[in-house]
């Protein structure tokens, strides 16, 4: 019979790999705020949203995580350069998807007019970035719902680069939705954007992670209709080049 809890397990962990729980935060999204909460063993039983993210990052399973199976067999990230490599499978565009695997389309933004300033937001017809199902379901994405989008600009820096992507499920883009602190993707306009979003009592609020070069900016729900924002979905997967 396994006592251990997250608290204890999570801290195992963190001291294996070297990392605070700050650096935690900005690997995996989870709030800063539940970490803490989790560490002080004020979360008994953390949200499977959040399990399945630190579980990822630490490779490790939820059961492993939750302290209901050992933690004596899992290598550390630290440790996994000198495990066995596997061959890699080279595929391209062309190459046919496994049956594990879904097509992830880009969205884009579409000038109306040469020269209008105008834009709208559509679905790309020849960029797309495969997906595992598993991990898709791990996440609670199901595979329709979705969609990558490339970061532009320096305001999500040092997280975000410029030209990094991100997948986001659009089933997750109601205000009601929204997780204070999390990733969205953004229709502003026809601009695609990527932000943090919080709740307000009057509206929403979008925060970069460049704060000093991008204040945040507050709506009130009037100027949420007036300047045709909405809220694509939820970030809930990022990549990018080393550069």
């Amino acid at each position: 019979m396994h006592n251990r809890t997250v608290s204890t397990v999570l801290r195992e962990l963190l001291a294996r790999d070297g990392i605070s729980p700050t650096e935690l935060h900005r690997r995996t999204e989870v709030p800063q705020s539940t970490l803490s909460r989790i560490l002080n063993d004020k979360i008994a039983d953390p949200a499977d949203k959040h399990i399945s993210k630190i579980a990822e990052y630490f490779r490790v399973t939820t059961d492993q995580l939750r302290g209901r199976v050992p933690l004596a067999a899992v290598t550390s990230r630290a440790n996994a350069a000198h495990t066995e490599l596997q061959d890699i499978s080279i595929w391209d565009d062309q190459t046919p998807l496994d049956d594990d695997e879904v097509s992830v389309p880009f969205l884009r933004e579409v000038e109306l007019a040469a020269g209008s300033g105008r834009f709208v937001i559509e679905e790309s017809s020849n960029a797309s970035l495969r997906f595992g199902k598993r991990s898709l379901r791990h996440n609670g994405v199901q595979f329709d719902q979705a969609k990558c989008v490339t970061v532009r600009g320096n305001s999500m820096l040092p997280v975000l680069r410029d030209g990094a992507t991100v997948g986001v499920n659009v089933g997750k883009s109601a205000i009601g939705d929204i997780v204070d602190g999390d990733l969205y993707a953004i229709n502003h306009n026809g601009q695609l954007r990527v932000k943090q979003v919080y709740r307000l009592p009057s509206g929403i609020r979008f925060r970069s992670f460049n704060r000093d070069e991008h204040p945040d900016e507050d709506y009130t729900f009037q100027q949420v209709q007036e300047e045709q924002i909405a809220i694509l979905g939820h970030v809930f997967w990022w990549g990018m080049f080393a550069r």
